[in-house]
């Protein structure tokens, strides 16, 4: 499958929830959606297109909590990112675990990190910190 079919697939399956791309390189192309349609995206990717999943990174940019998942697709060379910003007030996203099981740790590790709630997710508990941390404390959290 060819870099411009896979940007159009992604168009057409986000809809009006596809909030913006970012055609950077011939190798790198940026998607910002809205958290509604992670899980259809991610399933496009990841069966459809067989896409591998990297990983995923998260940060505190002040006013919400900003996830980027990202996906390489090695035949061609190509590596897309979706873009999810989560407002503080409503930390919760749909866990990509049901979907790829390799989402896992790197989602217990942002729960655990930046305090989002994965709805979904099979097993939430601490990855690198001590059982006893207290409970809401986010180590990388800039409001806390």
């Amino acid at each position: 499958m060819k870099k411009t079919q896979i940007i159009e697939n992604i168009k057409v399956r986000s809809g009006k929830e596809l909030l913006d791309i970012k055609d950077r390189s011939e190798k790198r192309v940026y998607f910002t959606i809205k958290k509604t349609v992670l899980p259809k995206i991610t399933r496009y990717l990841f069966n459809d297109v067989k896409a591998r999943f990297n990983t995923a990174s998260g940060v505190d940019t002040r006013d919400a909590i900003e996830i980027l998942y990202h996906f390489s697709i090695d035949e061609i060379g190509l590596i897309i990112s979706l873009r999810v910003i989560l407002k503080k007030t409503d930390l919760e996203i749909e866990s990509l675990t049901p979907i790829m099981r390799c989402a896992e740790w790197i989602e217990r590790e942002i729960h655990e990190m930046l305090g989002v709630n994965f709805k979904g997710h099979p097993n939430l508990k601490h990855l690198l910190l001590k059982d006893d941390w207290p409970e809401g404390n986010c180590p990388l959290r800039r409001d806390q």
